[in-house]
Order: C-alpha cells, then structure tokens, then sequence
C-alpha cells in the first residue's frame, strides 16, 4: 500500500471552519475518503495524482456550495449580489491556514491525467511516446491544469479529465540515444521546448527543468540559448516521468483497427499491441487515436538491412564499441551520408580512434552548412504551417525543396570548420599532394561517391567490401567525355547516416483503407486535414472520433513535420482538434470518485 496522508483529518478541519457537514453537499465524498486510504493500486493512484490540483479545486466547489447553503456561514447577503467572491477569499484564508505540502498527498512530478484500465474505453490512445506525443500530453496537462488560457474552453475538457494512453515501444523514454554523442548540442533554441512557445507559464519549460534541477544560475553563466544534446534528452526525460500513470511502454502497436456500429458510424477504434517483454497481445478501445511513431531508420539499397557491421546512425553511440572495441586499433571506417549526423560521426571516429582510417563518402562535392539566419529560421514559425497547408500542392512542393537546405543534407557550421581544421592539421603531417590524400591521410572526406555493391570483404576478416562509383563530372559516364571510375573500399564497418522513413501509419491503418475517401484503391497514401485528422469518406466516422496523425506530414505542412520547432504549439492545437466534441459518457462514469459534472 503506497502511504499518503489521512484525508480524513484535513476534511474535519474544513468541516469545523465552516460548521457544515459536507457530506450533505456531495454525496460522493465517503467514496473519496475511502479511497484515499484504500489498498486499490488504481483508487490510489487517482487520489494521488489529483492531490494538488483537483483534490483543491473540488473541495473549493464544496466549500463553494456548503457557504451558499448553511445558516452557519458568516457571509452578508447584501454585501453582493453574489456571494462568490467573498466565499472564494474565505476559502483561500482556510487554504493559507491549513494547506501546505504536509497536508495534502506528497507527489512530486505528477500529470493531470489519470491511468486507466486496459478493458476500459478511453478518450484517446498514442502510438508511440516520443517527442510529439509528449507534447501532447504536456498540453492536456496545462489545459486541465488552467495554466493555459487558449485551451482553458476546449468543449471536451469541462466536464471530465480524460482516458489517455500512451503505448511506446521502448523501455523507457529515450530521443534520439544513438546520437547522444559527447560535445554534440542541440541545433535550435531551449525556447521551443515542450511548452514555452504555447504557455510560458507552464510547469514543463526548460526553463523550470532547470530550476528543479538546481541549475538554472549555471546555465544562465554558459550564456547559451543551444544545450548540450544530452540535457536536452534528459529534459525531455523528466517531462516523460511526469506521465507514468499513463505510459505503457515495452509496447509495440500492431494494428488500428475501426470497429463496427450498429448506426452504421464508426464511433471507436481497437488499439492492438503486443506487450514485447511477454508477447501477450492487448488491445485497447479509444475514440481518437493518434499515430506519432516516429520514424525508421532509412537504410537504402544496396546495403542490407540486417548486417553486423552496416549500422545506421540512430544506432551509433551503443553498437560503436561492440563493432569497434579497442580505441588503439587500425580500423578501417567507411560512413555514408552529407548531414549532421554523418560529420558527428565523422569527427567522432577521428577523436577517438586516433589509428583508424575513416572516409566520409558523400554523394555531392561538398559538405554544406546548414542555414539558421534569423529570416530562414522563420520557415519554422508555427504560423508558416497555415500558410504552406494553404497553398496549391505544386507551388508547396516547390517550397519545400527551396527549404530543404535548412535541414536535410546540411551541417552546423561550427563543426563544418573544426572538420575542415582537422583536415587542415593533416595536410601539415602527411603533405597536400593527392598521392598522399589517397595513401597516407587517416581521414578523408571523398565526394561525388555512390555505393554500388556491398558483399563481405576478402581480406578483412568479418568485414565489408564496397564497390564505389566516382561520380565526379570527369569520372562520371552520363558526363560528355567522361570516364567510368569504380573503385573498392574493405572496410570493418560502414555507418549509414541516410535519414528516416516515417510511413508505420500507413501498415497501422491496413484494416482501415476500405474508410479511405473512394474506397481502397491501389496504391493510394492517406491524406489529413490541416489539423492532422485523417480524411475519411464522409459519414464514415463520427464526428466525435478520428484518427490524427504526427510527425509524416511534411509534404502538406512544411518541413518543421518532423522537428522539435513547433511542437509547444502543437501539442495545443492537437488538443483542441482532439477534445473540440464533448464525449458521449454513461452517467455512471466517475472521476477519483467524484460524479461527473453534467
């Protein structure tokens, strides 16, 4: 049994102070008193997690309602025409008197929302608990919380706090651990956290992280707006704790299956995963479902899927010293790709295997920077998502291959400089001539490369051969007087740092393509609204239910889809998008015992 503080002393207390009787005023209380006190693991952890906020704010309505009816209460009828008020301050002084952290349930980062049993339906259901799902689950918290005065009217949120799940294939919360990489910062500003952009006031800013952390005076001195990569994950580590109650993780979802309705509608759908620790298959009913899986990594032919030693770069930072354990030896490295996670790994290799070889093959002549000037930076303005949804799709799509150079194929140009200094160092040790680029420098960068073949090399063992194209334009056939060029690389391990696909919704959704608009024609993509629903044929799917998509949308609402930028905002218009029909609920559905307000 989990030990909380004695409900019952804090409601005598009340009771004298007012002279009421509060169990008059709400029937429900006795089941609010013996929860709080019950060896139910789900009656306690609803009292809990509601101590300071709703428990407050309940019995403030108590209180409310026992001054507008007891004869007992010092309170003028001609001093207002509504007494409200003066009860409010007359509450608030007993609160002063009464109320501090020993007197109320002690739990410390804790979210408005409240688990709920699988067998259960619930309001809504993510699929998957990364940063676009947390994010989400940070808006409902401010909304439920009153912090946030854009969400404080969404129509789904004022009689009830939701039924949320999140099912996350992980083990726990992790962003992006392969690339945690010792130096590596963030490449936007601490600004666009989980909630700054949408609600400053929020107890999930980075900001208050800090300050919880006891750091915030440290990194004010660092005088820096971009932390390191790794504090950042840990931020966003300790706004995931706070959805404990909420979160299933080691769950991989399977399916999103429609269920039938008698009135011809579908007003739910079926959740399927399968628990990976004991391959149970569990299955949730849910109104919304939203699918924020995020991406998989993109390991382009010709290299295969599944080898010891081709390794993406989501996976770097843990499978780096299995496939390379000894810092000293002479390995040979080959990485493929031109953005930033292709020159950390670059740089990352070179600092720490001082005796390895590494070649950095790039499909272009250069590597380039990536641009965050002021103006640029205002393609990710929350606000560019109207006007990019909005705009014919041929004009769209020439936009966003305009603005791709801000983020896909392009490098920080800090490190860009510190790569060209240690190549710079070499040319000093080995000499410039191309002879020794080829045969003595450790660390090479080799543009114009294209991988052809990848099969097991025959002179090192366990290793990879790679057949490499030259497609620089005197090398290159399709060029006019050009010469094909093949060379072969062997090398110990390749890393493929080539991007993400983000298309798990579109296998999720199989069972739900006959809802498509005309029917499941062959091969036809899903489609959203601008406020990410999924467009199904009409009078197919309630209004009230639906299926919301985060994270694959880039070619309808511009390139911040898939990043950090925009999610504080977000994560508040998906709530409102979720929550704007108040749900149909039986009568007897209760809140942390309380009846649900009508």
């Amino acid at each position: 049994m989990i030990e909380i503080v004695e409900v019952d002393d804090f409601l005598h207390n009340l009771e004298k102070a007012s002279n009421i009787d509060l169990q008059v005023v709400t029937p429900t209380l006795p089941l609010f008193k013996a929860n709080s006190v019950s060896d139910d693991a789900t009656a306690q952890r609803s009292i809990i997690g509601d101590a300071k906020g709703a428990f407050k704010a309940i019995l403030a309505n108590c209180f409310l309602l026992a001054f507008n009816m007891s004869p007992h209460a010092e309170l003028s009828s001609t001093s207002s025409e509504n007494p409200a008020p003066a009860v409010q301050r007359a509450f608030d002084g007993f609160l002063t008197e009464n109320i501090n952290e020993n007197h109320l349930p002690s739990v410390e980062n804790r979210s408005h929302l409240r688990y709920t049993p699988e067998e259960e339906v619930h309001d809504l259901v993510c699929v998957g608990f990364g940063p676009a799902s947390l994010a989400i689950g940070v808006a409902l918290h401010d909304a439920l919380d009153g912090t946030d005065a854009s969400l404080m009217d969404v129509p789904g949120l004022q009689t009830r706090s939701p039924k949320v799940a999140f099912l996350e294939k992980q083990s726990q919360f992790a962003w992006h651990a392969g690339m945690l990489l010792p130096g590596a910062k963030m490449q936007i500003t601490f600004m666009k956290d989980m909630a700054t952009l949408r609600n400053p006031r929020s107890e999930f800013t980075f900001l208050n992280y800090l300050h919880q952390k006891d750091r915030l005076v440290e990194f004010a001195n660092l005088n820096t707006f971009l932390p390191a990569r790794v504090e950042y994950e840990d931020y966003m580590k300790w706004c995931a704790s706070w959805f404990e109650d909420v979160v299933s993780y080691d769950q991989e979802v399977v399916k999103v299956v429609p269920e039938k309705c008698a009135s011809g509608e579908i007003t739910t759908f079926t959740v399927v995963s399968r628990n990976q620790l004991t391959g149970r298959t569990e299955a949730r009913r849910t109104k919304h479902v939203v699918i924020a899986a995020g991406g998989r990594p993109n390991i382009p032919r010709p290299f295969p899927s599944h080898h010891p030693k081709v390794i993406h770069s989501s996976k770097f930072a843990y499978t780096s010293k299995q496939v390379l354990p000894d810092y000293q030896a002479p390995y040979k490295v080959a990485v493929i790709g031109n953005g930033q996670s292709a020159a950390e790994i670059f740089d990352f290799l070179h600092a720490n295997y001082p005796n390895s070889q590494t070649r950095l093959l790039i499909k272009g002549g250069a590597l380039r920077p990536s641009d965050d000037s002021p103006f640029v930076n205002e393609i990710f303005n929350p606000s560019r998502v109207d006007s990019t949804f909005n705009r014919e799709s041929r004009l769209r799509s020439t936009t966003l291959l305009e603005d791709k150079g801000t983020n896909y194929g392009v490098v920080r140009l800090n490190l860009l400089e510190h790569i060209y200094e240690t190549l710079y160092m070499q040319r000093i040790r080995y000499g410039s001539s191309p002879e020794a680029e080829a045969t003595q420098w450790p660390h090479r960068i080799m543009p114009y490369r294209r991988v052809m073949e990848v099969g097991d090399s025959p002179v090192l063992k366990n290793g990879v051969r790679l057949t490499i194209q030259d497609q620089s334009p005197l090398y290159f056939s399709e060029v006019p007087g050009g010469q094909e060029r093949k060379e072969v690389m062997d090398v110990d391990a390749v890393f493929v740092a080539t991007g993400y696909l983000r298309d798990l919704h579109e296998t999720l959704l199989q069972d739900a393509r006959h809802l498509m608009p005309g029917g499941d024609l062959a091969d036809a993509k899903w489609t959203v609204q601008r406020d990410y629903k999924i467009r199904f044929e009409e009078k197919r799917v309630a209004e009230d239910a639906g299926v919301w998509l985060q994270g694959c949308c880039e070619t309808t609402h511009g390139l911040s889809d898939t990043l950090l930028s925009i999610l504080a905002c977000r994560g508040g218009e998906m709530v409102r998008s979720l929550f704007e029909q108040p749900t149909k609920w039986d009568s007897g559905d209760v809140l942390g015992g309380f009846e649900e307000r009508n």
